[in-house]
């Protein structure tokens, strides 16, 4: 039976999420993302590939799965096979190989050096301290989440930046690579306590299926009341979505088209 912390939860998650569904209007599930510690269960409803399917998933696939099939997907150890990711969520610990830049040189980096300083600015969760990435579409989970993820054209992802910043003004400050979104979406964000924009990688458009039009947005649970009272104030303000456009202003017509025009305005009534 459902408590009532649980049940103010899951009702401040449905907020949430009619809130972007209106005001945001998002082509794919926007997601809760638990971190689960050793030890804590695995939240009714959601499918550990690796156990369910026999199916091993890596971080973006898994979100790729979440927002698009609207599955709730539990992955760790036995499950991601990308290895950056793995050591990224602390799944397995990182090896010289690894820091020394081996997976960057060739693909992404010119040298070793290029490939260590690459590697040593990945957001990272210390060894072993979580067991699992949970992620569930926020109208379906069942668990309370760490950070919340939209992924949106650049005109809706400038529509949550506004909410974000609506009540205390600022600015949103992210640090990417154009490598490993799933580390910026999650980590990053669960270490600075801040909003985040995330460019999608090139792992999350091969594997996670996202789109050139598509960037992501992610906040902090604990800050999800302030994001849907911003949306409804700027909304109020005027910065909606769609983009409102300059469609008022009298247009000129071709010159044949003036003629009749006139034509018509001359000839008697009726």
């Amino acid at each position: 039976m459902e408590s009532s912390v649980e049940r103010a939860v899951t009702d401040r998650m449905r907020t949430l999420d009619d809130a972007l569904a209106r005001y945001v209007r998002p082509d794919t599930f926007p997601l809760a993302v638990r971190m689960l510690r050793h030890g804590e269960p695995v939240p009714e409803g959601v499918r550990v590939p690796s156990e369910s399917l026999g199916e091993q998933w890596i971080v973006c696939q898994s979100i790729g799965i979440a927002r698009r099939f609207g599955w709730g997907v539990a992955v760790g150890r036995d499950d991601v096979i990308c290895p950056l990711a793995a050591i990224a969520f602390g799944f397995r610990r990182p090896n010289d190989a690894y820091l020394s830049g081996y997976a960057a040189v060739g693909m992404y980096c010119q040298d070793d050096a290029a490939g260590a300083n690459l590697e040593a600015g990945v957001w990272r969760f210390d060894p072993g301290e979580y067991e699992r990435v949970c992620i569930a579409p926020l109208s379906k989970a069942t668990f309370e989440p760490h950070v919340v993820v939209v992924y949106g054209n650049s005109a809706q992802v400038m529509r949550l930046v506004n909410a974000a910043l609506s009540k205390h003004g600022g600015r949103i400050q992210t640090s990417t690579t154009g490598r490993l979104d799933c580390s910026d979406i999650v980590i990053q964000t669960m270490a600075t306590g801040e909003p985040k924009v995330v460019l999608p990688c090139n792992g999350d458009r091969v594997f996670g299926m996202a789109q050139d039009t598509e960037m992501a947005f992610s906040i902090p649970w604990d800050q999800a009341g302030d994001l849907v009272e911003g949306l409804a104030f700027t909304h109020q303000g005027g910065v909606r979505y769609p983009i409102p456009v300059a469609m008022r202003s009298t247009v000129t017509m071709p010159p044949r088209y003036q003629e009749l025009t006139a034509m018509l305005e001359a000839q008697p009534d009726g």
